[in-house]
């Protein structure tokens, strides 16, 4: 039997029908997706590697925030002892290093926590997200 262009049959606007084509083997065996969280709840090494990645990008930006927040606190006595005249500086009775050291500097570390909370939430949908993708 041929198959060329004229043993087709034909539609109402003369072309060629399709023709859908089946497998045989409908219930052939799948390969077993094995998704990247099991690989994270049975513990094995690729499991192992996505979670090190993980607490190794939190443990960076811990660091981060930490020694920024350490820069800005530890630079004020600094800051005060190279430049006398703030240490004489007086805001409503008290003096300016007693203003920033016991009022100041405390909205500096809610943002500062605030900033490493949003930040460490974003690194954790991204973890997820490469998870999803992966599995």
């Amino acid at each position: 039997m041929s198959r060329s262009g004229a043993d087709h049959p034909r539609g109402d606007d003369g072309r060629p029908r399709r023709e859908v084509v089946t497998s045989p083997r409908t219930t052939a065996a799948r390969n077993p997706r094995y998704p990247v969280t099991r690989e994270i709840d049975e513990q094995t090494r690729l499991g192992e590697v996505y979670m090190r990645s993980l607490v190794r990008t939190q443990f960076r930006l811990a660091l981060f925030v930490c020694t920024v927040l350490a820069c800005v606190v530890g630079g004020l006595p600094l800051l005060f002892t190279l430049v006398p005249e703030l240490r004489a500086v007086v805001v409503l009775g008290v003096p300016l290093p007693w203003v920033v050291l016991a009022g100041l500097i405390y909205p500096v570390f809610v943002t500062g926590a605030w900033l490493y909370v949003r930040q460490a939430e974003r690194n954790e949908r991204h973890f997820a997200e490469l998870v999803d993708r992966a599995g």
